[in-house]
């Protein structure tokens, strides 16, 4: 109803009825597909495709049990082990689902008695984890560090324990925070530190290990990293990683994991195969970081406001109202391309923007007529 009050066409539930490489078909139209965030292009890779169909044949469609009574796979373990020692951690869990990871994990975490500190563009599943913890929550405004400080000085003595969630690469901003102040600043203060690095894994570092490869910080120093298995890793799902100590808790704890059915195995065998080709070919990352800076130097000399983003993976053109916002939605239909709306709530009211995902596999042309697009 809103979206006829303004004018425009619904922007939400349209149905991908086909896709090939980085087209997807919409309502009969092929349209260069920026909507997805297959980073590395694995999802069509014929060793991740390979992969699933085996696990398929050997195990069938599902494990309807959870890991801890009799969903455990060996699979499932190597994966969890490759995770770990990729990102540089001790130890993983896999989740069916990078929200319940968060969410989940948050839960088992802290509770009455604790703080939880979080930047204000943080994931809704931070936000709902932190929420059900019955944790007291506060928020510092997006990458001040000093608004986190103050909140420290004031605060700190009064709980148990402390725990400060921020994302890695900001899925709404496309933005890292200063990771290695962050560090001090939680050591200083006696807190945990829980990192978000959905749109970070397998897109920061020149390796694609996240934000603290980018950053050059010691991932140890971080107590809880959460990454998916969805967006690079061409898969469904998410993971924790940290110490052993943290993982084991997690394992007999937190009702995400303990209460539900473990990962498929075509998912999980996908993402190992994945991970392995993130491992073995190290030119994607590369080709990605090249794609994301061709698109991104040539949108900012058109004039386009992309924020604050440091032009990495997702590329955000902020447009301003939801009308405006869904208008230019439409413009980039017609020309061929299919990017992803956000608008309130979320982002600000008056923050509606599009969303660039940039693959290794675009094409010089695709980026550059992308552009072009945009300034029609």
């Amino acid at each position: 109803m809103l979206a006829q009050s303004w004018g425009i066409e619904n922007p939400f539930f349209k149905i991908q009825e086909s896709r090939s490489k980085r087209l997807v078909t919409i309502e009969g139209r092929q349209l260069v597909n920026f909507g997805w965030c297959d980073y590395l292009g694995l999802s069509n890779h014929p060793e991740v495709l390979s992969a699933a169909r085996s696990a398929i044949d050997a195990f069938g469609s599902c494990i309807s049990a959870s890991r801890m009574i009799s969903g455990s796979l060996d699979m499932h373990q190597q994966l969890e082990a490759e995770l770990a020692e990729f990102f540089g951690f001790e130890n993983s869990l896999m989740f069916v689902s990078g929200h319940a990871a968060n969410v989940s994990t948050i839960a088992t975490l802290v509770s009455k008695g604790d703080l939880v500190i979080h930047d204000e563009f943080v994931h809704n599943s931070a936000i709902v984890g932190a929420r059900l913890s019955g944790a007291e929550i506060k928020t510092f405004k997006h990458n001040n560090l000093e608004s986190l400080v103050r909140l420290l000085l004031r605060n700190r003595d009064s709980f148990r324990n402390v725990l400060i969630i921020i994302e890695g690469l900001y899925s709404t901003e496309g933005d890292c925070v200063d990771l290695s102040s962050l560090i001090e600043i939680k050591e200083k203060f006696g807190c945990w530190l829980m990192v978000d690095d959905a749109h970070g894994v397998g897109v920061l570092g020149e390796s694609g290990r996240g934000v603290a490869e980018y950053t050059g910080v010691d991932a140890r120093k971080i107590d809880v990293f959460m990454g998916t298995l969805s967006k690079s890793l061409a898969s469904c799902g998410g993971f924790i990683a940290g110490n052993a100590e943290l993982i084991e808790i997690l394992k007999y704890s937190s009702p995400a994991f303990v209460y539900s059915v473990s990962l498929p195995p075509a998912m999980t065998a996908a993402a190992l195969a994945s991970l392995r080709i993130l491992k073995s070919e190290r030119e994607r990352v590369q080709r990605l970081h090249d794609n994301c800076q061709l698109f991104f130097r040539d949108c900012r000399a058109r004039g386009f406001d992309t924020g604050t983003s440091i032009g990495v993976g997702m590329v955000p053109i902020i447009v301003g109202s939801v009308k405006n916002t869904g208008k230019l939605l439409e413009r980039m239909y017609e020309q061929g391309f299919n990017p992803s709306p956000i608008i309130y709530p979320g982002v600000r009211i008056n923050a509606g923007r599009l969303r660039f995902f940039i693959s290794s596999e675009h094409s010089v042309d695709e980026l550059q007529s992308c552009a072009e697009a945009l300034s029609r």
